[in-house]
């Protein structure tokens, strides 16, 4: 069986990473968007405005708050969500990069310039 060596890899890397991987689902992808849409959401209205039951419109929500990209905070009997904007600022200059790097080579030319 074959292990995972992330301490192989930059924390940065790492990250990234992450991020990619919670970005991967559509529905998640739209909690992000309905979030950014909004200075604040309850739990409720986002299975309300989503073609997703209630339970996983929970699933999703703690996938995101596990890597606080969002944050929820308890308001009586419900959930107020919100984006965790430094971490996006972050995670954009971080996803910007790792763009810019990927087409651009290492002389400086644009990737497109390669033979293959």
């Amino acid at each position: 069986m074959t292990y995972a060596k992330l301490s192989e890899f930059t924390a940065e890397q790492q990250q990234l990473a992450r991020m990619a991987k919670a970005l991967a689902h559509p529905a998640r992808v739209a909690i992000i968007q309905l979030l950014a849409s909004k200075t604040t959401c309850i739990s409720g209205d986002i299975a309300a405005e989503l073609p997703l039951s209630r339970t996983t419109v929970s699933q999703h929500l703690q996938e995101l708050k596990a890597l606080d990209l969002i944050r929820g905070d308890i308001d009586g009997l419900t959930v107020c969500y919100c984006l965790n904007t430094e971490l996006w600022q972050q995670v954009q200059q971080q996803f910007a990069a790792f763009f810019a790097q990927a087409t651009t080579s290492a002389a400086g030319a644009p990737a497109a310039a390669c033979g293959c």
